[in-house]
């Protein structure tokens, strides 16, 4: 492997006070403007001893505070020089081995590479259409699929990309996700033949819910785990048993296990080397595992403001059932029959000795087509960046949560003007003064804040949980909540704000996505190809459907009356929602001033 140096046009230090102590990340473009996705400013610290200070990061008010960019250090740098110097351009070695890493990771069968998260969602579930399945499992046009309507467009487009028809229930605002109790007035016999839903911002869905359901109804359940990578679901064993997840259960049989204190996943930073924590786990009854893991086949995004990156890049994680390894591959590889990796022949043994379709007998097996196929790789230099990220995404992860747990306290008193995203299974967030199972850091002599101090993060003590006995642990994506209606301001005057403080945050991604420009049109070119479930369990066609969203069209500006809206979860995620930045670039002195810029605009339109 070829090296070389770091160019001039920007700063990259990495420090550490100890051997023991955790890495401090730092990039600093040349650049004098504010940071963003592409450019900029962004610090990595881990979460267990501090952000920093301000002079180290380079922000000051005034400048732009990214609502997520890239966090790397000269490994990535030198990764992708040399694996460019070594000009393997396509996939190639360096892809190989982080598909094996990310499976490993995972815990999965297989992961295959491709240029982006909505690649890897089409890659996903093109491969469920394949003539190669059993018909009563092969998804054809006219089938029926169920997700959610307020998300990324590209979680669907997918399912009516190939004819299927898009089953639309609506979401829980407060944690963004399904209602898993409307699926079963979703399910049409014979017509149904798989779930597609994200785990929204990070946090997952009820996947013992929907995964019994699914395995219920036998249906394919596709996670699209994009904004999730590094997200955990616990269940009991005897539920995991009961949904059929012994792919789980035998990896948590075959990983160490030496419990801490705290009982979290992962204590990447602490250095002390006492930890070999390996997920699946067992504990106490409990398997958690990653998201990603639970379904049939899952994807992930490597786009920057992702929990790693590679620049674009995604990939599709086959979790089970490795025949459905070669199907995604055919129709991520120009739909080809061969399996050979690029620059390779004859793995099967018999490159001239096959005869398929109504080709003569011994034509090349590399120049044989099984399926209308795309080419959706992508680099191996950008696979190169992958592997290297891939080693921060523990302290990434924990960052995330740190971040999370930052704006949730500063803005804990605002409830009278915000609704807060709450974890799946959880009841109500807990102040620190509610919380039980404090630890006490080995570097100072006083009691801490188990989800803020320094010492072991238990993300679960943070919340008070339902009786499933499942939790989840979230790296969240982002920092969602939304404006009362009964708010002495809107929506959009917040975001106004935001965006006047140079404070990066986003809607949630496409809102109701029925609402969007191409699904009225669709409403209209294609009425077959969307069913709409609504919150009270009506089915209603594209036609019924128009005439109830005309009617809710009215409510959308004041947001007083949307119990008229046939998707009132939906609508409301739509019209109050905004998600600020949780990405481990922030810096403590980032954190303080998004609260501070918030409670003064409360403050300011007679809230406080």
């Amino acid at each position: 492997m070829h090296k070389a140096n770091r160019p001039a046009a920007d700063l990259v230090q990495v420090t550490s006070a100890s051997s023991n102590a955790s890495t401090s990340v730092q990039v600093v473009s040349s650049s004098s403007g504010g940071a963003d996705t592409g450019t900029g400013t962004s610090n990595l610290n881990c979460p267990r001893t501090g952000t920093g200070d301000l002079n180290s990061s380079g922000w000051r008010p005034g400048q732009t505070i990214p609502y997520a960019g890239r966090v790397f250090d000269q490994d990535e740098v030198e990764a992708a020089v040399g694996a460019t110097l070594d000009f393997w351009l396509t996939l190639g070695p360096e892809g190989e081995a982080f598909e094996k890493e990310l499976a490993a990771l995972l815990g999965v069968k297989h992961s295959l590479l491709v240029n982006s998260g909505s690649s890897a969602n089409l890659v996903a579930f093109a491969a469920l259409t394949t003539h190669k399945l059993p018909p009563h499992k092969r998804i054809q046009p006219g089938d029926e699929v169920i997700t959610v309507a307020a998300g990324f467009p590209t979680t669907v487009a997918p399912i009516i990309q190939s004819g299927a028809v898009a089953v639309f229930l609506d979401n829980n605002p407060v944690t963004g996700n399904i209602r898993p109790e409307q699926l079963e007035s979703a399910f049409v016999a014979g017509k149904t033949k798989a779930v597609m839903i994200a785990h929204a911002l990070g946090n997952p869905f009820d996947l013992g819910a929907v995964l019994e359901f699914c395995r219920k109804r036998d249906l394919w359940l596709i996670e699209d785990n994009c904004d999730a990578l590094g997200c955990t679901y616990s269940l009991p064993v005897e539920k995991a048993k009961s949904l059929g997840l012994d792919h789980l259960l035998k990896l948590a049989e075959a990983n160490s296990v030496q419990v801490t204190s705290s009982g979290s996943s992962f204590e990447p930073c602490t250095g002390t080397g006492d930890l070999n924590f390996k997920i699946p786990f067992v504990k106490n009854g409990i398997l958690t595992a990653y998201t990603g893991t639970f379904g049939d086949i899952s994807t992930q995004s490597f786009y920057p403001p992702h929990h790693l990156t590679m620049g674009e890049g995604g990939a599709v994680n086959i979790i089970s059932k490795p025949p459905l390894k070669t199907y995604a591959e055919s129709f991520r590889d120009w739909g080809r029959d061969c399996w050979c990796a690029s620059g390779k022949d004859d793995t099967c043994g018999k490159r001239f000795g096959w005869q398929l379709g109504e080709l003569p007998k011994g034509y090349d097996h590399k120049y044989i087509y099984s399926h209308l196929g795309y080419n959706l790789k992508p680099l191996d230099p950008q696979a190169a960046i992958g592997r290297q990220q891939l080693k921060k995404l523990p302290a990434f992860i924990e960052a995330r949560k740190q971040n999370w747990e930052t704006l949730r306290t500063g803005l804990a008193d605002l409830e009278e003007f915000f609704d807060f995203t709450l974890p799946t299974h959880a009841v109500r967030w807990l102040n620190p003064s509610e919380r039980h199972g404090v630890q006490v850091s080995s570097s100072s002599s006083g009691s801490e804040d188990p989800c803020t101090g320094t010492g072991n993060l238990n993300f679960a003590s943070c919340f008070e949980w339902d009786s499933t006995g499942c939790r989840t642990d979230t790296s969240w994506f982002g920092f969602m909540l939304r404006v009362k209606p009964t708010a002495p301001f809107s929506h959009t005057d917040f975001a106004r704000h935001l965006d006047e403080k140079k404070i990066g945050n986003r809607m949630f991604f496409g809102g109701n996505l029925l609402r969007q420009p191409v699904f009225v049109q669709l409403r209209k070119d294609r009425p077959d190809a969307i069913r709409v479930v609504t919150a009270d369990g009506r089915a209603l066609t594209s036609s019924e459907l128009e005439l109830e969203m005309k009617s809710s069209n009215a409510n959308l500006n004041s947001g007083l009356e949307l119990k008229a809206s046939p998707l009132p979860g939906a609508d409301a995620i739509m019209n109050e929602a905004i998600f600020l930045g949780t990405y481990p670039g922030l810096t403590a002195e980032m954190l303080a001033y998004e609260i501070q810029v918030i409670r003064d605009f409360v403050k300011i339109k007679g809230g406080q």
